[in-house]
């Protein structure tokens, strides 16, 4: 019933929402000269630099339209990383308006992640426009886009309240998640076909499926997969882990949630 409570008080909150992503909007693009149109150049201009990298100078992959493989893959992990970097300290930078004004403070985090997904969804035409330029196949599986969006955006709330709990008490937690972040970008598959990963490998004397049980520990994984599979191979999902995914992003959620709201009422003493 608390929850339910809190959710519904959330809902009525619902126009500071509104307006915590604008204003991440505005100052984000303040004083720019390209100003909103960085949504579209930097993608573009990381998925030239990996290209260069993964496909000319660490050998020529095999994948045709390696840079439209590596854009779908990289949009949703920039939503992902952007959200937690910004999230995780979302609750220490506004320390002067949870001293003086109440408000349910799960705002911060979520707001922030509701921004990162609208730069995500301005993002997306400049993929499609790319992929016809570049006769990449856009088929009728990419209307189900929505499906791993929200799985996604399920996933990054979770841990992104987890995250700005943890940081509120430990401040060390947001430069150990710059590191963190980091290594979960080469476990996961965005220049390189998750079918790559072997699917049998060997660790401490134990075999095991390396494949599988990336899908399994990685959340993230799946994810891009899924994105991959609609965006760049025209196919439907891996179904069984999308709902795998789902369940795990749904655990995340309750978890992350549960151990905001047990602490949020010392957030004022702790910041």
């Amino acid at each position: 019933m608390k929850i339910i409570h809190r959710l519904r008080e959330v809902w009525n909150y619902r126009e500071l929402i509104r307006n915590l992503v604008a204003r991440d909007l505005k100052v984000r693009y303040r004083h720019s000269v390209l100003g909103v149109a960085w949504s579209w150049v930097n993608p573009l201009l990381m998925m030239l630099v990996y290209t260069m990298v993964f496909n000319f100078l660490a050998g020529r992959s095999d994948q045709p339209n390696f840079h439209i493989f590596v854009l779908c893959a990289l949009l949703p992990w920039n939503f992902f990383s952007t959200s937690v970097g910004g999230a995780t300290a979302s609750i220490v930078g506004n320390a002067h308006l949870i001293k003086k004004v109440y408000f349910p403070r799960e705002i911060l985090p979520i707001s922030i992640v509701l921004s990162n997904l609208v730069n995500f969804v301005i993002a997306l035409p400049v993929f499609f426009g790319l992929a016809l330029v570049s006769g990449a196949p856009i088929t009728r599986w990419v209307l189900l886009l929505p499906i791993p969006i929200l799985v996604q955006v399920i996933f990054t709330v979770g841990f992104c309240l987890f995250l700005a709990t943890l940081n509120v008490f430990y401040r060390d937690t947001q430069i150990i998640i710059g590191v963190l972040m980091m290594a979960w970008f080469f476990v996961t598959p965005i220049f390189y076909p998750i079918t790559q990963v072997p699917q049998e490998a060997e660790l401490f004397g134990i075999t095991f499926n390396a494949q599988l049980w990336l899908r399994w520990l990685n959340p993230m994984a799946s994810i891009v997969a899924s994105y991959q599979d609609l965006l760049y191979r025209g196919a439907p999902m891996a179904l069984d882990f999308m709902l795998r995914t789902a369940a795990t992003a749904l655990i995340v959620l309750a978890v992350g949630y549960g151990v905001f709201l047990r602490y949020s009422p010392r957030f004022g003493e702790e910041v």
